[in-house]
């Protein structure tokens, strides 16, 4: 599906996670639809190891389960999630031909002491790998005067910049993955109090 910058209602598929250490082994994902005019069009549920490996197919499940035709992006809150559950920005984009583009929002020196300290042997040398393959991350500014981070598969930098704006109201943090967040938390606070 061709990217339309100029369209009203263009459709994000948003997604983002939310775990607590401790209180399930996995994390909670939510997706969610959203048009750029702001409007909420679909939900999806999904949950990603901690530390393991699954997230990228988890995201692909998720987005099958809506059976959309008329998805025009999708945006992640973040590309390492779930204690280093690796997400494969371009393996979705090359399965669903749907421009992908990671959003994060802190300074970062590198991941690899963290990867050492917390896996080993082959495990270690798995994860850092698919850490290398995501490349690195550009600083966007955008219209509200704060920035990002991101990483894009099928689409450039500046239309990633112009599709952020379209989908931030305020700060640095786009509403499919504020809304997709807050739903991951709520979730997972049901799911701990429940158990």
């Amino acid at each position: 599906m061709r990217l339309h910058l100029q369209k009203k209602a263009i459709r994000c598929f948003g997604v983002a996670e939310s775990f607590r250490k401790g209180a399930l082994p996995y994390s909670i994902l939510s997706g969610v639809v959203m048009r750029s005019d702001l409007i909420l069009d679909g939900f999806s549920f999904g949950k990603a190891t901690l530390g393991g490996d699954d997230a990228t197919d988890s995201i692909l499940n998720m987005f099958r389960s809506l059976n959309r035709m008329d998805v025009n992006i999708i945006m992640l809150g973040g590309s390492i999630i779930s204690l280093f559950n690796i997400i494969d920005v371009d393996r979705i984009y090359d399965t669903l031909s749907i421009p992908v583009i990671s959003v994060t929002y802190n300074v970062s020196e590198g991941l690899e002491p963290h990867i050492l300290h917390h896996f080993k042997d082959k495990d270690y040398e798995r994860k850092l790998e698919a850490y290398k393959r995501l490349g690195e991350r550009k600083k966007i500014f955008l219209h509200t005067g704060k920035h990002v981070f991101i990483r894009c598969a099928g689409i450039t930098e500046v239309d990633a910049a112009s599709i952020i704006d379209k989908f931030t109201l305020q700060g640095s943090v786009p509403e499919p993955i504020r809304i997709a967040r807050l739903i991951s938390r709520t979730l997972l606070n049901f799911l701990t109090i429940s158990k």
